[in-house]
């Protein structure tokens, strides 16, 4: 099986304490051209990424502490994205169920106010007391525009069937790509007390 239009002489990665160095001869033309609006990196060695994809999260758990009722509690999650990739990247988020507590009871996702209501996939305005449940809020880069103005969404639930929606995407590499998660949780007063939780999945996928 040939990939490449043309055959290489020799190539190699050899090091040493003091260098690594990538190397292969043979190639036609190789090097980087650029004039204005393109560059055009030729030659094996460009088929190294120069921007690495990498995802970072930078906690493993969100504790709410003690629920006050009526009164919405928040806490963020910051994501960053490292992405090379010429065709960009998708973050997608889900749960695995409602927030649920040992005894089987359940904080449902927020539907958000009733004048402007979301789903998994319709994000809404969530600023009233009496509106109880559990969502999200995205803000930074690679945002999708519907959470602007500070809306938020519900989690898919990977229980219910639910398809994982995009939290952050992008085509452009770039470094450094933050975007910050507010989750948000605010109980009626009927609500069972008990210890809740769920599981959140992040799937991070470079386009190439």
């Amino acid at each position: 099986q040939i990939d490449w239009p043309n055959l290489n002489m020799g190539a190699g990665l050899p090091d040493s304490n003091s260098y690594n160095l990538g190397v292969t001869t043979g190639q036609i033309a190789p090097g980087l051209y650029s004039s204005a609006g393109y560059k055009v990196r030729a030659g094996f060695q460009y088929i190294h990424s120069i921007i690495p994809f990498t995802f970072k999260i930078d906690k493993i758990s969100v504790d709410f502490g003690s629920l006050t009722v009526g009164v919405g509690s928040t806490d963020t999650i910051a994501l960053e994205v490292n992405c090379g990739s010429a065709g960009g990247y998708s973050v997608t988020a889900q749960e695995n169920n409602s927030l649920t507590s040992t005894a089987a009871s359940t904080i449902l996702d927020t539907t958000c106010d009733p004048s402007d209501a979301c789903t998994e996939v319709d994000a809404g305005t969530w600023t009233s007391n009496s509106t109880y449940g559990f969502g999200f809020s995205m803000s930074g880069a690679d945002v999708p525009n519907e959470f602007s103005g500070g809306k938020y969404k519900q989690y898919a639930d990977i229980s219910g069937a639910e398809t994982p929606q995009a939290v952050m995407s992008g085509t452009n590499v770039g470094i450094g790509k933050t975007a910050s998660m507010t989750l948000k949780v605010n109980v009626s007063g009927t609500q069972a007390a008990g210890v809740y939780e769920n599981i959140l999945t992040f799937i991070a996928t470079p386009t190439y």
